[in-house]
């Protein structure tokens, strides 16, 4: 019996990508072993169980297994792989992974895959520099590209931003079309392509080029409509001259953040339909509108150009004085997809003076 443990065992742990019979076939032997195992042996069956338990969840995306996996490995003493088990399986974390622990070869290869998931915590709690110490585990990754794009954009390298962008969208492509991916693949942090794309297109946009950023956006609302890659293919159309098309794309952009939100309560989608109301120049109901986004729940990355919408909106009413004040200063801070030159003009012809 020990050596049929073994060697079910041998059949998952010696090849990248096990197959789901074999990952299966050796759970259920390591458990009929573990029903007559001495306690000595116990612990290196329990790990054992646990990986090949692991490699299932991988496949079949369960989360009763991956809470399996993570309980066997905890009883082995594998901290990290029972961490990685509950990362990969959107389970609650019983306590955070800080350093490799001792494990066998098997257990070598998954290390930079949880460094992998440690810098996704970090990206998603919205530290970015951590993030990228973690994704140099795996270079080849896409992850460092995909955050080495993020701080160019950030810091007003949008050519950078754009290369980068791109070089993880062919990774994370190339990976997701994999006939057999390897189970690090598989357990790594879920590789959000459209998402990708949407930043991609934005990074065009304000890199100058507007026209790719609109091809880039049609692919992501191809695969996913969102209002964020409505908003920016609508801004991208603007420049290129298409403005009924990017009125369209505003709409939509509402729409899609209306259908996403709880409640229909959006910030975002108020946002998006105050600037459709803008470019109609239904200025006092774009007003409102961006009052409503202020008063929802919003982004805090959307909310300075709401606020500078809403000055905007009020300038073009004819409300100078205090309004033009707020605009100006509210520039400072707005996302680089704020018209400021057009808002800068509006405000040149708006004279000073108390507020009508």
């Amino acid at each position: 019996m020990l050596a049929n443990a073994q060697a079910a065992f041998d059949r998952v742990e010696q090849v990248a990508a096990p197959p789901l019979p074999e990952a299966s076939a050796c759970v259920q032997t390591q458990a009929a072993m573990l029903s007559v195992a001495l306690p000595a042996e116990e612990s290196e069956l329990h790990y054992r169980k646990g990986f090949c338990e692991l490699a299932v969840g991988a496949m079949t995306h369960s989360q009763s297994t991956f809470a399996d996996a993570a309980a066997e490995l905890d009883r082995s003493g594998a901290s990290m792989l029972a961490w990685l088990a509950r990362r990969a399986g959107s389970l609650p974390e019983q306590a955070n992974w800080n350093q490799p622990d001792s494990c066998p070869k098997s257990c070598e290869p998954l290390i930079p895959v949880a460094k992998l998931w440690k810098g996704w915590v970090a990206l998603k709690g919205g530290d970015a520099y951590t993030a990228a110490v973690q994704f140099d585990a795996l270079p080849n990754s896409g992850w460092p590209d995909y955050v080495s794009g993020l701080l160019a954009f950030r810091g007003g390298r949008y050519a950078e931003s754009t290369a980068r962008y791109r070089k993880a969208v062919d990774v994370w492509t190339r990976m997701q079309q994999e006939k057999d991916p390897p189970l690090g693949i598989l357990l790594s942090p879920p590789m959000d392509v459209p998402q990708l794309l949407t930043e991609l297109g934005g990074a065009q946009i304000v890199a100058g080029d507007p026209k790719g950023a609109v091809a880039t956006l049609d692919r992501a609302l191809e695969a996913s409509p969102k209002g964020r890659a409505y908003f920016l293919r609508a801004r991208a159309k603007e420049l290129t001259g298409q403005a009924e098309a990017a009125l369209a794309d505003y709409n939509l952009a509402s729409r899609a953040a209306f259908a996403d939100a709880n409640d229909l309560a959006s910030g975002e989608a108020h946002l998006y339909r105050g600037i459709l109301l803008y470019r109609r120049k239904d200025y006092q109901r774009a007003e409102e509108e961006f009052s409503s986004a202020l008063n929802f729940e919003i982004n805090p990355t959307l909310r300075p150009d709401a606020s500078a919408w809403r000055h905007l909106s009020a300038v073009a009413s004819g409300s100078c004085g205090t309004s033009r004040e707020f605009l100006e200063r509210s520039l400072a801070s707005v996302s680089p997809y704020f018209p400021k030159d057009e808002a800068r003009s509006l405000a040149a012809g708006c004279p000073a003076g108390p507020a009508l």
